[in-house]
């Protein structure tokens, strides 16, 4: 018999600072490194994980969302799949251009004028970039992520090259074609927006009514508008065919009422009847009803918004005036005519710019757009075909998809990012589109021929496109990047059938949907196996951060304070999977004391060998019962990809029950100083107690990966993160848990008791204690934990006089 013993770990508590040691060791390891072998019989399941933009540091909401990411690669390493999780950034786009303009107090349109300018304007932008990309690497090893870092970002040659070769594939199959056509603009930046990249924000302003003359009469119409400024370009009038109101105007003309044209009084179903009068103008363009109010009702357009946001000469008086400042003005033509009834104050929500938060405005202009809309229907039935976790959010895409009514405009008048690999024939007018396997700048490489394929024209007559690709063309393909297409067609074919897409809701209707829209039509298959949509990171009062705001909170402080496993713990802990997640620095500073009950715990059983032989009794059967329960809840939880449920189980198990309970009720038998047990129910205790931490380690490892290590390796000799995930065992599952949870009952009720009568809770309890007879198996170690001198049972009640003290316990009076 063992009698003395002595802690394998001899520190008392958990020094988060280790985190930094364990981390440079798991490099040194290059414990997660993704290798590829055809030969490798593990399925692999590739992450495709959001390449965040390098023109800002994240803040806790977008540091939890990446430590997520881990959390699941990580649990399905642990089950045996050959895990692709890279990192790497997405550096095209409007963020770092805005970011470089302000920075150097330039404009990008100015600057980059000359091939030049562009080319020392890309080079700000990459060293702007590369500094920024740091502060991202340095804060996802800090968290403890495993993702394989990936050097090459949206903006490398290599991942250029392939979106390109994407470009190439559609253009030849008719599916990208340049048009001239309406488009939403912005004109801070410059550039065609698509519908996803809009934003609405409400704003103050004021419906105007106006007096329409009739043509051939002294009547006049009322129409109210937001937007007077338009009227120049006002072609019609329009009411629902189903609004009586005017059925008697069919066929008559009104008269514009600062510009003096005419205009015909239509019908479309698509008017509000009961929007201001239930007339409306028809210009172009006021909002996306008045584009397809044109196309319907075959209008010939007139736009008077140049690429400046401002009006042209065709707006006569107007000329030269910004939105606001034409609208007033109109304003003041109509009032002193006396064609303005009246004005009142509304609210109402204005598209602007999702980056710069320009409003924007309707415009023709001559762009590449991607056919979508004939492949609507395909995918609404392909998307039945991925798992979508959690379910209630695949409602967003479907509604995204039935909401599309043009083509995609995929170019841009921007400058960093991904070329569209065009040149033209000043001399015949060819477009002409490059093979596939390089890549192109065409605003300053020589064409890849010596004349024109058309028309024989000199090389030096073909003129390189200067446009560039919407962000979003090139972060479609992240998960085509990832899995390794057009460059590893072995790791394709095995990698592109378990894929997983973790992302926010707030960009469903961007990146998830041309993701599937371009993979679909690249490959014919769905992009994706698992849909994992995750809500949005709040502050502490739950609102959003931004920085207008002065809410953002940094990730750093935390984890210098309470360590990256705490900030973990929180992450994971902090809502379900697809709900909004708020802030709590309350819960970061339950995560570092919850990591320091194991070290504490653990340091406890390290006392103890793991023995070969032992004789189970029912209070171990019963915990063992129980643990194996929660491992399959928290198996579940992982395979839905929510790691809420796991922390949550493993927390209330490892707290509530086992450190509570378990270990209190075994102690004296663990130890058995007195020679009580015999030599295998002594063993029977640390068997349970090394069998039960491991398997809290092994499980809690994707979610606090620092801590769980650092044990394992202290009292296991080896990483807990090469080990296998924990599987529910038949044996146990089979065993009943009832007898653990009605200890915790009891074991309340008598610490309780004690409490409220002044005793200390080791004190032995003199009175006598009636407990029921379900609790017998466990007299033991009750006895050893509470010090019951009097014990009885009952079946069904207790005796009389005896007083209930909670949890089926009562005391003689």
């Amino acid at each position: 018999m063992i009698k003395e013993f002595k802690p394998k770990i001899s520190s008392t508590r958990w020094d988060p600072s280790r985190e930094l040691e364990l981390a440079k060791k798991w490099e040194e390891e290059k414990l997660y490194e993704f290798h590829f072998s055809p030969e490798d019989p593990r399925e692999i399941i590739a992450i495709d994980t959001p390449p965040p933009y390098a023109s800002g540091k994240w803040h806790v909401g977008g540091a939890a969302h990446y430590a997520q990411i881990d959390m699941i690669a990580r649990y399905f390493r642990m089950k045996g799949y050959n895990v692709i999780v890279p990192f790497y950034a997405d550096r095209n786009g409007l963020p770092v251009e805005v970011q470089v303009e302000k920075a150097y107090k330039i404009n990008a349109h100015e600057y980059a004028k000359t091939p030049e300018g562009r080319a020392k304007f890309l080079e700000m932008c990459k060293a702007f970039l590369d500094k920024t990309e740091e502060e991202l690497v340095k804060i996802w090893k800090r968290l403890g992520c495993s993702f394989d870092y990936w050097r090459n970002g949206t903006d490398s040659p290599e991942y250029r090259r392939i979106t390109q070769a994407t470009f190439i594939e559609l253009f030849n199959r008719g599916l990208i074609y340049e048009a001239e056509r309406p488009v939403n603009f912005c004109p801070r930046c410059k550039t065609t927006l698509a519908d996803a990249e809009l934003e609405y924000l409400e704003e103050e302003g004021y419906l105007y009514y106006i007096k329409f003359p009739l043509k051939d009469s002294s009547e006049y119409l009322v129409v109210a508008t937001t937007r007077p400024e338009l009227l120049r370009s006002c072609k019609a009038l329009a009411y629902n065919p189903k609004d009586e109101r005017y059925k008697h105007l069919e066929g008559r003309v009104a008269i514009n009422p600062l510009y003096g044209h005419e205009m015909p009084i239509l019908q479309h179903d698509i008017i509000d009847p009961d929007f201001g009068t239930g007339l409306v103008m028809i210009c172009s363009y006021g909002d996306h009803a008045d584009v397809v109010m044109f196309r319907d009702l075959g209008l010939e357009p007139i736009v008077i918004v140049d690429k400046d946001g401002k009006l042209t000469e065709e707006a006569g008086p107007l000329a030269g005036l910004t939105i606001r400042e034409a609208r007033a003005k109109a304003v003041e033509l109509l009032e002193a005519k006396g064609l303005l009834l009246k004005k009142e104050k509304i609210k109402h929500n204005v598209p602007v710019c999702w980056r710069c938060k320009t409003p924007i405005q309707i415009i023709h202009a001559r762009e590449w757009f991607l056919k979508q809309l004939e492949f609507k229907d395909a995918l609404l039935k392909l998307i039945d075909e991925m798992e979508f976790k959690p379910e209630f959010h695949k409602v967003k895409l479907v509604d995204w998809i039935n909401s599309v009514t043009t083509d995609w405009p995929i170019s841009r008048d921007r400058f960093y990012a991904t070329e569209v690999p065009v040149w033209r024939c000043r001399k015949c007018g060819a477009i002409l589109v490059p093979e596939p396997g390089r890549y192109y700048q065409p605003w300053r490489d020589p064409p890849p021929w010596d004349k024109c394929p058309k028309c024989g024209a000199p090389a030096s007559e073909l003129e390189g496109e200067k446009k560039v690709f919407d962000t979003w063309f090139d972060s479609s393909i992240s998960v085509l990047y990832v899995t390794g297409y057009l460059r590893n067609p072995e790791l394709f074919n095995k990698a592109f059938k378990n894929t997983i897409r973790p992302q926010g809701v707030d960009i469903v209707r961007t990146w998830l949907y041309y993701t599937i829209l371009r993979v679909y039509q690249l490959t014919g298959k769905p992009a994706f196996r698992w849909i994992r949509i995750s809500g949005m990171g709040l502050d502490e009062k739950g609102e959003a951060m931004h920085k207008s705001k002065g809410n953002v909170i940094d990730p750093e402080p935390f984890l210098e304070k309470y360590g990256a496993d705490a900030f973990r713990f929180w992450a994971a802990s902090s809502a379900k999977l697809g709900y909004d997640y708020r802030f709590s620095e309350a819960t970061i500073k339950t995560g570092l004391l919850f990591a320091t009950k194991l070290w504490n715990i653990a340091r406890y059983i390290s006392n103890f060998p793991e023995p070969d032989t032992y004789e189970l009794r029912p209070i171990d059967r019963a915990t063992l019962a129980l643990l194996n329960r929660v491992l399959l809840n928290v198996d579940s939880g992982y395979r839905e990809l929510d790691v809420y449920i796991p922390v949550s189980e493993i927390y209330q198990f490892t707290w509530n029950y086992f450190a509570s309970h378990y270990l209190e009720l075994t102690k004296t038998r663990a130890y058995n100083a007195s020679g009580k047990y015999s030599v295998e129910e002594q063993k029977a205790a640390w068997y349970v107690l090394h069998y039960t931490l491991k398997a809290i380690l092994r499980a809690l490892a994707p979610i606090m990966p620092f801590v769980t290590d650092a044990i394992y390796r202290e009292l296991y000799g080896r990483t807990v993160h090469k080990e296998v995930f924990p599987e529910p065992e038949e044996e146990y599952l089979e065993e009943n848990p009832d007898l653990a949870l009605k200890v915790i009952e009891v074991n309340h009720a008598i610490w309780k008791y004690k409490k409220e009568n002044g005793l200390k809770l080791s004190q032995p309890l003199e009175v006598k204690v009636y407990l029921p007879i379900s609790i017998k198996p466990a007299l033991e170690e009750l006895v050893d934990l509470h010090g019951l001198k009097n014990v009885d049972f009952y079946e069904e009640k207790p005796p009389e006089n005896t007083i209930d003290i909670g949890g089926g316990v009562y005391i003689q009076r």
